[in-house]
């Protein structure tokens, strides 16, 4: 097991990256190790960001904060629930889903680029973080962005840190713009839809002027049968007044036997899309688990390909061009069929979750283009040259200096 090393500072984390830079030595990056998403990092020490913890400033008229890497998501969920406001990308908990322990950090969140179901209409994890700082692999602190939105020259370091996995850099601070959390939330509920006219359903909904939250569909809920889920968030009459608008807007799209229904119900909205955010409905469950990333009038194909050769459940988000799918199947034969299906339509797919009958030696992530790996590799050259920083977790060989 690798041991852990858990700087209390930024100095003191850089002087470690620089002392295993002048070695040479590859090392693990990790926050609250709660996704352990990739490729198994083969080294002998693990480097936490974990006491790089506390809220550094906090402006609730300005909507704005700024946080150490390793602050848990629970506590700047928590202190911003205080002031009525959120962050407005919805980030997930995986831990049941992989079943992991611990609680997520917020440089974990950017580092994986975690976003949920309120990204159709809020942006992505990158589309809020308005400033990083960070260690390169030469132990060099780095600073981009700040407290307000602007225009920089050279890299847009703050997009380019998110969804790296830290093999760019360790995070060390984030900043991020807030919203103010809606006061009410209205989930339209659509029964006995097949996957193709769900996503048609989904489609007019987020086309329509009802401002939808959420939009997501279910092959299977607890009790075996297909649901449509369309939000709808903000003050309590308007959201009255937009479920009931696309009640009306949807139900000619429908067939006879289709459910439809509104739910109102704080608790119970909560509980759905906590469901469609965490993957809840694969947790616990035997199977590898895979995230698909399609145009969304594709996903109801790319899923009927795979399903005709391999045993599998889906969940769609993002009005269905998020995909996950719970498979039954050895990772390598998986692999083979559910990345054919996405490379036909231009989409990628990531195997999120192994199955746990064997040992995967599947490339977690999708093999890129060439060209795309040619340039994601110079940026790891300028950024990690030693290739010292989570090497080979995304699929990349170790770079030489």
């Amino acid at each position: 097991m690798a041991s852990l090393l858990k700087p209390d500072s930024e100095a003191s984390l850089a002087e470690t990256v620089r002392e295993h830079f002048a070695r040479r030595k590859p090392v693990r990056i990790v926050g609250g190790g709660t996704r352990p998403v990739g490729n198994p990092v083969d080294v002998t020490e693990t480097l936490s960001t974990g006491r790089l913890s506390g809220i550094t400033l906090y402006e609730p008229g300005a909507l704005t904060l700024v946080a150490e890497a390793g602050t848990t998501l629970e506590t700047i969920t928590d202190a911003l629930a205080e002031e009525g406001q959120h962050l407005p990308f919805e980030p997930a908990d995986y831990c049941a889903l992989l079943g992991t322990k611990g609680k997520s950090t917020i440089g974990g969140v950017v580092a994986a680029g975690v976003s949920g179901p309120r990204r159709v209409q809020a942006g992505a994890a990158r589309d809020s973080l308005i400033g990083v700082r960070f260690v390169s692999g030469e132990g060099e602190i780095i600073k981009n962005g700040g407290r307000v939105m602007k225009n920089v020259t050279g890299y847009d370091l703050v997009k380019l840190m998110c969804g790296s996995y830290g093999t760019l850099g360790v995070l060390t601070e984030v900043s991020f713009k807030l919203l103010p959390r809606p006061q009410a939330t209205g989930t339209v509920l659509i029964t006995g839809l097949d996957d193709h006219a769900a996503v048609t359903v989904l489609s007019r909904a987020l086309g329509s002027p009802f401002d939808v939250t959420g939009a997501a569909h279910l092959q299977k809920d607890a009790d075996g049968n297909p649901v449509t889920m369309i939000r709808c968030e903000g003050l309590p009459e308007s959201v009255k007044y937009r479920t009931g608008r696309l009640k009306d807007l949807l139900a000619p799209l429908l067939p006879s036997a289709a459910g439809l229904s509104v739910e109102n119900v704080a608790e119970s909205n909560a509980a759905i899309w906590k469901q469609v955010r965490d993957v809840e409905t694969f947790a616990g469950r035997d199977g590898a688990v895979w995230r698909l990333s399609v145009k969304p009038s594709d996903g109801p194909d790319v899923v009927s390909d795979i399903s005709g050769k391999l045993d599998c459940e889906a969940l769609y988000d993002w009005g269905g061009g998020l995909v996950w799918l719970l498979v039954d199947a050895a990772d390598d034969e998986a692999a083979t069929v559910i990345r054919a299906a996405v490379d036909a339509r231009g989409g990628h797919a990531t195997l999120f979750r192994c199955n746990a009958n064997g040992e995967s030696g599947t490339d977690a992530f999708h093999p890129e283009h060439p060209r795309i790996a040619a340039i994601s590799q110079n940026l790891r050259r300028q950024f990690d040259p030693a290739g010292i920083l989570n090497p080979g977790l995304m699929g990349q060989s170790a770079v030489q200096a």
